[in-house]
């Protein structure tokens, strides 16, 4: 741990992986520390940085309610990567990872609003509706079922990597093996549901005249229907999620299989880290909300990736208290979207690049000074340096693999 803080009018301190953390995101973590429904401390991880409410990195304890800002909208968002036994000898050449990368391309629709041309089957869909079918006008809609396998954009990736020495120096032991990894949630589905039900939750806590420090930090009661609905549906986004994730490599696992036809996969690991769990700490039974956070509880596999041009860890969970047994989700921002692509220059960002397949930048889509300008938002520059942060969270998580990107293919 960095530091710990009790500022004057909280309720709880606040305790931070992260050594400079940003002023926003130092604001963010004062008012939910003046939360009335959170318990113990608030912890923020290495790669903290400024959020909607809350800040991205972090993680508190509830008791006995459910804060869908402290969740976010991209419910279920997470990570999964597969081992494989293939030499990265394999994939040295630049010319055959364009031809996985193209076909993939292919095979996965990626980007901001792209779907499947048509409605994609699974049996979540008719589980929930069984079982909630008082919401089916609310979801899963016809979209939810397009979006069913597709990647969407900002910092989802899909990407081809290789092992490295964990310390960042030569090769590993045991030779360089390829590992495939993607980073996706539940798409538009969570998004809905957090903002259906924040806004549930603003109407009550103003209903009740529940003092808070900043409203995009209402809650529902988990005793009342709200709450209840609210935690039910949050679980079938993270179904949705992780079976998103699923469909996805398993396209990819095929399109290695093409190319490299005695491939085997060795093993798979998945997590989510936008979610709320009961859990219990320090004695007491509670729901915690991790955003932008991974559970690393004692021996438990997770994954912390870099940036779509640094290194991605696997790490292996130190089960730590007062992180709630808790990690980082990843290397976290340095610069804003708009600021990286007013900044950065296109130059600089290709250097970082060199060596990678991806695809090139692209007109910047937002608004404000930076539009017009070409989109270096996901640039490795624009995020902080992924081996300050798992060096940040040694108490947290031992390393046990690193990888580095060959081909790095983002929405």
């Amino acid at each position: 741990m960095k530091w710990e803080k009790n500022e004057e009018g909280c309720f709880i301190p606040i305790k931070s992986w992260c050594d400079n953390c940003e002023e926003g995101a130092i604001k963010q973590a004062i008012n939910l520390a003046k939360h009335p429904a959170l318990v113990h401390h608030v912890a923020l991880m290495p790669d903290a940085h400024l959020g909607y409410g809350m800040p991205i990195g972090g993680v508190v304890a509830a008791d006995n309610v459910v804060i869908p800002a402290a969740v976010g909208v991209d419910i279920g968002c997470g990570m999964i990567a597969t081992e494989t036994n293939i030499p990265a000898e394999r994939f040295a050449d630049m010319r055959f990872r364009r031809t996985f990368q193209e076909k993939l391309k292919s095979r996965i629709p990626v980007g901001e609003g792209e779907s499947h041309s048509c409605v994609q089957n699974w049996n979540g869909f008719e589980e929930y509706l069984e079982n909630n079918g008082e919401r089916c006008n609310l979801w899963p809609s016809k979209l939810d079922r397009m979006n069913l396998g597709t990647l969407g954009g900002g910092n989802h990736f899909i990407e081809l990597q290789k092992t490295t020495a964990l310390d960042g120096m030569g090769e590993p032991k045991d030779g360089s093996k390829i590992w495939l990894m993607i980073h996706s949630g539940s798409r538009n589905l969570g998004k809905r549901i957090e903002e259906y039900y924040h806004r549930i939750a603003s109407r009550m806590c103003s209903r009740f005249h529940v003092a808070l420090a900043d409203p995009d930090l209402a809650f529902l009661p988990i005793e009342e229907n709200q709450g209840h609905e609210y935690f039910t549906d949050m679980l079938f986004a993270l179904r949705y999620a992780k079976e998103n994730r699923r469909r996805m490599m398993d396209i990819m696992k095929e399109t290695v299989a093409e190319l490299v036809p005695e491939v085997d996969f060795t093993q798979t690991v998945d997590i989510h880290h936008n979610y709320a769990a009961f859990e219990e700490h320090f004695g007491k039974k509670v729901i915690v909300h991790r955003k932008g956070a991974t559970s690393a509880k004692l021996d438990e596999i997770g994954i912390i990736p870099g940036s779509m041009g640094t290194a991605s860890y696997i790490v292996r969970g130190l089960g730590n208290p007062m992180s709630f047994m808790s990690c980082s989700h990843g290397s976290g921002r340095k610069l804003s979207r708009s600021l990286a692509s007013r900044t950065l220059t296109v130059e600089e960002c290709d250097k970082a690049m060199d060596g990678i397949v991806c695809e090139r930048w692209h007109k910047f889509r937002g608004y404000g000074k930076a539009k017009g300008n070409m989109d270096l938002s996901e640039a490795p520059q624009a995020y902080k340096d992924i081996e300050d942060v798992i060096n940040a969270e040694l108490d947290l998580v031992e390393p046990l693999v690193r990888l580095v990107p060959l081909a790095n293919l983002k929405g």
